[in-house]
């Protein structure tokens, strides 16, 4: 919520899961409840920014914004002031660019997706829904990162291959060939594990 105050956006307030944080102030931002608060606005007059991040699965964000949809919220798209997005690139709804971001001509980012801090995303490359590109990650030219797919802080995906559905790649990994869906890859090259 505070990157939506930063781009010029109202800030109503925070949901907690926890009831006792209601009208706890965060960075200054109230805690209005729990998500339970959102029933008393109307689906077409706010719109909700997801602060739920991932550390090594999107299971709780992809469940928070399902949640939210299928309610008829809209997410929206944030992107930090810092951060240099090129004409062009494509934001799916609720995709969040963080300071520092660089993201190249005829990227596309899908929804519910963020791209943390000082990360760079060359031209061309295509990344799913619910995905989470950690801090300092650098995707090369052409990379195509699936649905659900956590990229760790310090990563480095070459030119052109192809992360499956689901996949973690490990902090600082240099992932040299396409990874297949639902694997875990971690090292210089990187390399499977279980």
């Amino acid at each position: 919520m505070l990157l939506s105050a930063l781009a010029g956006m109202p800030v109503l307030g925070l949901t907690d899961a926890d009831p006792l944080k209601t009208g706890v102030l965060i960075a200054g931002i109230p805690v209005l409840g729990t998500d339970d608060v959102l029933k008393e606005h109307a689906v077409d007059s706010i719109l909700l920014v997801n602060g739920i991040g991932s550390v090594g699965s999107s299971a709780g964000r992809r469940a928070l914004f399902d949640r939210c949809k299928s309610a008829g919220y809209t997410f929206a798209q944030v992107c930090h002031p810092s951060a240099v997005v090129v004409a062009g690139v494509v934001l799916g709804e609720g995709a969040q660019i963080m300071a520092g971001v660089v993201l190249q001509t005829g990227c596309s980012i899908g929804e519910n997706s963020i791209v943390n801090t000082g990360a760079i995303i060359d031209h061309d490359c295509r990344i799913g829904r619910h995905v989470h590109v950690a801090p300092g990650a650098v995707l090369s030219g052409g990379v195509e990162v699936g649905d659900n797919v956590h990229i760790g802080t310090g990563a480095t995906l070459i030119q052109g291959v192809r992360i499956g559905e689901g996949s973690l790649v490990g902090a600082g990994a240099v992932v040299v060939r396409d990874v297949p869906p639902g694997t875990k890859v971690v090292g210089v090259p990187a390399k499977e594990i279980r």
